[in-house]
């Protein structure tokens, strides 16, 4: 995809904004779908302009069923309608903490799953961001090519850039210490990992955190917030530790439920997240940036 001119690049519905805000960046243009509702809820969709042979880039979050059922639709479409090549950006890719199944469970691993409705799609491309577990990648036989997007530039730079100073990276869990590390490692500063337990499926408890926070600002860093429990648990115990601020920080910000009145009420005081969760802006506690750039690097 080496010729602008040959680059048709379109988005379900959901991410048409971060879609305007990636076309800016690299100097193409952004071309919206018509969409049309009958009466009954069966949705009308087509390309405004021809796809045959163009390099389709469709991007497109997948948060709730009507996003990833339109995905689907646009990578069928560009197939139905002879693009050359067919590649697919994922911002935030959903189900993606339900990778795997407990054997005798019957569970439906549904971050597997789906991803395999997007692979048997038959995309040439699809890119995911900062994925909460790698398994997605391999939900296919091999014949499409894949690659996992981290935003660590993006990070690091939001972080340099927020005027915070003294600080210390937390993972919320040992799970996530690895790329809070790597994190750690760019920024060139101290990092520790909380002790948590998940008891159900949306409730957690965090026991302790190191007293490496002490006197610091303490950056909890995770992948996503969803309810923020385990999050402003970490904060607490960051506090008693003998922190001096706490500051949240993923990359996906899904803020569920009553969880931004939830981090308002808590000792946080600000949030730091990407735009890859469909209707996320800055307001009083959230700070988000784009991930646009991520796609220049």
């Amino acid at each position: 995809m080496t010729v602008k001119e040959n680059i048709v690049l379109v988005a379900n519905q959901a991410s048409t904004d971060l879609a305007n805000k990636l076309a800016e960046r690299l100097w193409i243009r952004f071309t919206e779908m018509e969409r049309k509702v009958f009466a009954d809820g069966e949705v009308y969709h087509a390309f405004p302009e021809p796809v045959s042979g163009k390099d389709l880039i469709i991007l497109g979050a997948t948060h709730n069923d009507s996003s990833h059922q339109e995905l689907l639709d646009l990578i069928s479409g560009g197939r139905y309608w002879n693009a050359a090549s067919i590649n697919v950006i994922i911002p935030y890719l959903g189900y993606s903490t339900m990778e795997r199944a407990k054997p005798g469970s019957n569970e439906i691993p549904k971050g597997v799953t789906r991803t395999r409705q997007i692979f048997r799609a038959r995309p040439n491309f699809v890119a995911f961001v900062d994925l909460h577990s790698e398994a997605v990648l391999h939900a296919h036989a091999g014949e499409i090519r894949a690659k996992h997007i981290w935003t660590d530039n993006l990070v690091v730079k939001k972080i340099q850039a927020s005027g915070l100073r003294d600080y210390v990276l937390v993972s919320p869990d040992y799970g996530f210490s690895k790329r809070v590390a790597r994190l750690a490692s760019f920024l060139n500063c101290p990092h520790t990992a909380a002790d948590k337990d998940r008891y159900d499926t949306d409730k957690t408890i965090v026991s302790q955190v190191s007293n490496v926070v002490k006197g610091k600002t303490a950056i909890i860093c995770d992948d996503m917030i969803r309810t923020g429990g385990s999050i402003i648990q970490t904060a607490e115990r960051c506090l008693e530790a003998g922190a001096a601020d706490v500051v949240a920080l993923a990359t996906h910000l899904i803020m569920a439920g009553k969880s931004l009145e939830k981090f308002r009420a808590s000792p946080i005081s600000k949030v730091i997240g990407s735009d890859t969760f469909p209707g996320r802006e800055s307001n009083d506690i959230l700070d988000v940036y784009s991930v646009a750039p991520c796609w220049l690097m």
